[in-house]
């Protein structure tokens, strides 16, 4: 049996005294807060469940925002799947670090700019096998040590769950807008969205609302839709949980094959625009965003 000592110790584990640990920790909470406040606006994307879409939901509404020449940022923190590289078609991207260990992001175009995982790595391949630990480190680096300036918005792609990267990113951000919830119509995915609503209250975390993907398919040849997944599932669960929907994408080939192209589906200024791309404008509406909130 051990036996007590009067004496505590000097030093944690990682050889730094207990009060160096506080001051690294308070520098780190100050750093973390300046950086954050330069953005007025922070919204989280989360799914219940993968395979709904979300971070082409995700993707393309910053690419919406920024279309509309709002200053945005675009983070990746799904850190096992980063899927946001590829559907930007920034493969290869680098990002600079500078003395200060200050991070660039990568520039998209002249309004977003993007932060991954995947500009890590240096294979595509590579697989990241990582803890708890080590995740929430490097999502609060990103938070605290990527340059991202003045925005007005940081949209935060989310892995699929409630377990680490989730609750680090809603746990770092100070006065976070909310979180948009992405769902199929398919009670399969419903289930789980409905514990990711459950996870944000528990969290304070406003919901701003309920996107349902991929509502039905929209045939290129004759534009007529069929609901391969049903549809209005998400309204109905929206609706039943007490929480706005924001609307409904349907399925669209040009969805995938814009996406495999690293080309955005979405294009405020596109003529003709089709019904998913419709669709995506009217959430950012419902989300109401303005033009020019920063002189």
């Amino acid at each position: 049996m051990f036996q007590k000592k009067d004496k505590q110790p000097t030093a944690c584990a990682s050889g730094a005294s207990p009060s160096v640990n506080a001051s690294r920790d308070a520098d780190d909470e100050k750093a973390l807060k300046e950086n954050l406040s330069r953005i007025t606006r922070k919204i989280v994307v989360l799914s219940g469940k993968g395979g709904v879409g979300k971070s082409t939901v995700a993707v393309n509404l910053a690419v919406s925002l920024a279309a509309r020449k709002l200053r945005t940022g675009l983070l990746d923190i799904d850190i096992h799947g980063p899927s946001v590289p590829t559907l930007l078609g920034l493969q290869g991207a680098k990002i600079a670090v500078t003395g200060e260990n200050k991070i660039h992001p990568v520039e998209y175009n002249e309004y977003l700019r993007v932060m991954s995982v995947g500009f890590l790595l240096s294979d595509h391949n590579d697989a990241v096998i990582w803890r708890g630990p080590l995740k929430y480190g490097i999502i609060k680096q990103f938070l605290k040590d990527v340059e991202w300036g003045d925005l007005d918005y940081l949209i935060v792609d989310s892995p699929p769950g409630t377990g680490d990267e989730p609750l680090s990113v809603c746990q770092l951000i100070d006065r976070a807008e909310g979180a948009v919830i992405v769902t199929t119509p398919q009670e399969v995915a419903l289930i789980d969205v409905r514990k990711s609503i459950t996870f944000c209250r528990q969290l304070n975390m406003p919901v701003l609302g309920v996107v349902e993907n991929m509502s039905g398919f929209v045939c290129p040849h004759c534009g007529k839709e069929s609901p391969i997944f049903k549809n209005g599932g998400g309204k109905a669960m929206a609706d039943d949980m007490g929480v706005p929907f924001l609307g409904a994408i349907p399925i669209e080939p040009g969805i995938v094959q814009n996406g495999d192209a690293g080309t955005p589906f979405h294009n405020a200024a596109v003529q003709n625009a089709t019904p998913a791309q419709r669709a995506f404008s009217s959430i950012i509406d419902a989300l109401n965003p303005t033009k020019g909130e920063r002189s």
